[in-house]
């Protein structure tokens, strides 16, 4: 009788660390799968090497990729609230992450997932969304090569975390 209540009691634990571990998911922000890249510190000192693409002279870091279903899915993770929709900044550097993704894993990603603190975002990568952040890098490309570049915004904050502004000559 009493192999009865030690099985049962571990049975009950067991159901309860599967609950756990289902909500610790759901509050992170990964897909249901196998996380196979990260970079945070979040799960040990290793943390793993940037993706490149020489081609495109393009490196970068996803917080995480998770492997689902034979599918890489990028996963970008935002401090903060969300906003009612994600911002094109951040639609372009998950976009810039898919492009990473599929040229060193060799798997078109589906989609790719912004994580706010209260919401997450499932950005579908399109073809249309591949040719934005491709002609985006293509502007940057030719910008690196301009001698006089206008400053593309108007907003004070922006400005002061800047790595330019002490040489910038249009800062805020």
């Amino acid at each position: 009788m009493n192999y009865l209540y030690v099985a049962l009691g571990l049975f009950l634990i067991a159901i309860v660390l599967l609950w756990r571990a289902s909500q610790t998911q759901k509050t992170s922000g990964l897909p249901g799968g196998r996380v196979i890249y990260t970079d945070t510190r979040a799960w040990g000192e290793k943390v793993e090497k940037p993706l490149y693409d020489g081609n495109l002279g393009l490196t970068g870091k996803p917080d995480y990729i998770v492997e689902k279903n034979g599918r890489y899915i990028p996963v970008e993770v935002k401090s903060g609230r969300a906003p009612q929709a994600p911002y094109d900044a951040h639609i372009f550097q998950l976009a810039a992450y898919c492009l990473l993704v599929e040229k060193n894993l060799g798997s078109r990603p589906p989609y790719g997932i912004i994580h706010y603190e209260d919401r997450d975002f499932a950005i579908d990568y399109t073809n249309e969304l591949e040719n934005a952040i491709l002609d985006i890098l293509a502007e940057i490309r030719r910008d690196e090569r301009r001698a006089d570049v206008q400053r593309s915004h108007e907003v004070t904050a922006r400005c002061t975390r800047c790595g330019f502004r002490n040489v910038c000559e249009q800062k805020l």
